[in-house]
């Protein structure tokens, strides 16, 4: 299994060899959540706020929102 070592506590991070990058794993250490950044070799770096949003809104492509004409 593929380790890591954590940013935060410096401890190895056991990820997956299924893994992808933006896959979010834990370090079972300090509970730091993290992300993968790097496939060969394998890095992770500390979790954002960021990693999280998405824009779930419909995007025709055009710039238009569906909501204005």
């Amino acid at each position: 299994m593929p380790t890591a070592v954590c940013p935060e506590c410096h401890e190895e991070v056991y990820v997956d060899a299924d893994s992808e990058q933006g896959d979010h794993v834990e370090c079972e250490e300090c509970g730091s959540e993290l992300v993968v950044v790097g496939l060969d070799p394998v890095e992770v770096d500390l979790r954002s706020d960021e990693d999280d949003e998405r824009d779930d809104g419909y995007d025709d492509g055009y710039g238009f929102d569906g909501d204005s004409y």
